[in-house]
């Protein structure tokens, strides 16, 4: 599976896709070495779950390794057709996987994808800012041909229906600024406006991309919150900051974004993905199919059936 979110992300609080989209196949050869290795190494009957980290260069790291099976089995199960915690309560018992007939890797003409449910609403001043500690309290899962298709699904899902069209709002730390660009050519691609701080918004001119600047909320009114209030921001991609009053601001906006029911994005990636998500969703429909005839021989489009079309309010 490739997670979505960057490493440092809790790996339950990120969404993950399988098959892998971006990771190389080369990488994909190391790690399928390194874990054939490691569970030999280490005699592990039964489920082990290891997690990698890959830099922009191509250089592959272990994080870590579990003899145990992992939170994710049940979704990688229902993604490849075969019940692993099954298997592995059976290989432990005394069958090889020869008998088990499961002795190649599954990669399935479908992606799917897991998306975490996180309770921010019910706990009143938490921030919404993913980080290394777990919060997410369950997951969904879309599946479609397209990955963009299954994202979109996963996210409807877990509560963060994307809107098609309005105003995103933009206000990245300096970490981030570097990916500011491409985020907004991929909302301005798809018929966005763009709402930005100052500095987000210095950044975007000096590439010649439209912005409507926007006062923090330290800084006088109408500021962000008032447009969040004033229903004139339908999404909003906000990450954190080295200066205490942008944490403070950054905070109160998500905060606010939470009560106002407007879909925020806290990581790059993130915003990438919903982009590309919304692109599909307004040229395709979402159809639903049951699980099961992902795994039939028969055609799944029998089964078919078109849902009632995404669109923002």
């Amino acid at each position: 599976m490739e997670h979505i979110e960057q490493a440092g992300v809790h790996s339950g609080d990120s969404a993950c896709m399988l098959p892998t989209k971006t990771v190389s196949s080369s990488c994909l050869e190391t790690i399928r070495s390194w874990t054939t290795k490691l569970a030999k190494r280490l005699n592990v009957c039964g489920l082990m779950n290891c997690q990698y980290a890959i830099t922009a260069s191509g250089d592959v790291f272990l994080l870590e390794a579990n003899p145990r099976a992992s939170r994710t089995v049940p979704f990688v199960s229902k993604a490849i057709g075969h019940p692993l915690a099954k298997y592995a309560a059976l290989v432990m018992s005394g069958k090889s996987l020869h008998d088990l007939q499961f002795t190649k890797e599954v990669i399935p003409a479908h992606v799917s994808v897991k998306e975490a449910v996180l309770p921010f609403e019910k706990f009143q001043g938490a921030d919404v800012l993913l980080g290394p500690e777990m919060r997410s309290t369950g997951e969904v899962m879309g599946i479609h041909s397209e990955s963009s298709i299954a994202f979109a699904k996963a996210q409807i899902a877990a509560g963060q229906k994307p809107p098609l069209s309005g105003t995103l709002f933009l206000s990245l730390n300096d970490l981030t600024k570097p990916h500011l660009a491409s985020i907004a050519r991929a909302f301005l691609g798809v018929g966005f406006r763009l709402a930005a701080t100052s500095g987000t918004a210095h950044v975007l001119e000096l590439e010649g991309l439209p912005v409507e600047r926007v006062l923090k909320m330290h800084e006088g009114r109408p500021h962000a919150g008032d447009m969040i209030a004033n229903g004139q921001i339908q999404m909003m991609v906000v990450t954190s900051s080295g200066d205490q009053l942008d944490q403070i601001d950054g905070r109160k906006l998500r905060r606010m974004a939470l009560a106002y029911k407007i879909p925020i994005i806290t990581t790059v990636a993130g915003a990438l993905a919903t982009a590309e998500a919304i692109k599909s969703l307004k040229c395709s429909k979402i159809e639903m199919t049951a699980l099961q005839d992902y795994f039939s021989s028969e055609k799944a489009t029998k089964s078919t059936k078109t849902l009632q079309s995404v669109s923002s309010t």
